[in-house]
Formats: structure tokens, sequence, C-alpha cells
């Protein structure tokens, strides 16, 4: 399983993105899950469903399973999840797409657009490999590279697609 990232502020784009890429990865025969981090309190559960009861009395799980999907809701009442943990969860894939998670020691690209007037990341975090952004990075913030930064263009998918797959890192599988 490789493991890729996808940073930047919320609104810039990361799942857009993903959206955008899903589709030439499949194509390509790959199985690509993905993980999305939030920073928001959410709960796909509604009340007095059996599920929520379960969770509600204090099950630390409850698995949701139909013809169609399954999902896995899993409290985490004493601390966030860890990636590793997470992607231990997942299962049999060819790739993962994390979308947030920014602070994360994966290889990482970096979603950034300018009307959005957000500072680049980039320049901290030595893990983003290349900037997808309708604008290139200033000069001033490039690190050693001599004809700048790396940048992809938000709208050449295919090449977004490539760079992804080239840069993913190998994960050992449980």
């Amino acid at each position: 399983m490789k493991v890729f990232g996808i940073a930047g502020y919320s609104g810039s784009g990361k799942t857009t993105l993903i959206e955008r890429v899903l589709p030439i990865l499949a194509a390509r025969g790959l199985r690509v899950a993905v993980i999305k981090h939030t920073h928001h309190d959410f709960d796909i559960d509604r009340p007095g469903k059996d599920s929520w009861r379960a969770r509600e009395a204090g099950a630390a799980a409850v698995l949701l399973a139909s013809d169609h999907r399954t999902v896995l809701l899993i409290e985490h009442r004493d601390a966030p999840p860890v990636l590793e943990c997470l992607l231990a969860q997942l299962p049999l894939c060819d790739l993962v797409l994390v979308e947030g998670y920014k602070r994360e020691a994966i290889p990482k690209l970096e979603v950034h657009r300018a009307e959005m007037a957000k500072p680049w990341l980039f320049p901290d975090d030595a893990h983003i490999l290349a900037v997808a952004s309708d604008t290139a990075p200033p000069r001033a913030l490039n690190r050693a590279a001599p004809n700048g930064f790396p940048r992809i263009d938000l709208d050449a998918v295919q090449q977004l697609a490539d760079f992804i797959l080239t840069h993913a890192l190998s994960r050992p599988t449980a």
C-alpha cells in the first residue's frame, strides 16, 4: 500500500483535486482509498437508531453493513486517531490519498490558490515535494531549487496523477 498526502488550507481545493485524479487512478486499475481529516465534529449516525444507541451506551465501535457498503464508527473518547492506526484499518488497496494531516511525515503535494491569500506551507515542510497551484511560488521561498520550487498547474490532472504515483511512499501492509 502506498500513501500520499494532499495538504493545504481549507477552501484551497484539496477535495476537488482528489476528485479529479481518482478517476484517472481507477482507470489505471488502482484501488484507491481516501482518508480525510476534518477539524469539525461530525456524526453520520442518527439519534435513536440502533447503532447510535449502542454508541451512546458505551460501545467502542459499531460496524454497519449492507449489501452495498460498510461503515465502521469508532469512538475516540480519549485521544484523536493516529494516521498509522487509520491506515491499518483500511481494506487492501494500492494507494491511500490522505487529505489533511498536514503535519504528518508523509510525501505531500500542497494545494494553493492565490485568491485564498494564505501563506505557502512548503517552506516549513520538507515532506511537501511540489505545489499544485494557479500561481508560481515566490522565488524568495524556494528551498535550494535553482529553477523554483516544483509546481504543477491545478488543471494538469494527468500530470498530478503521475506525480502522486511516482512519489507515493510504500507502507508495509499488516
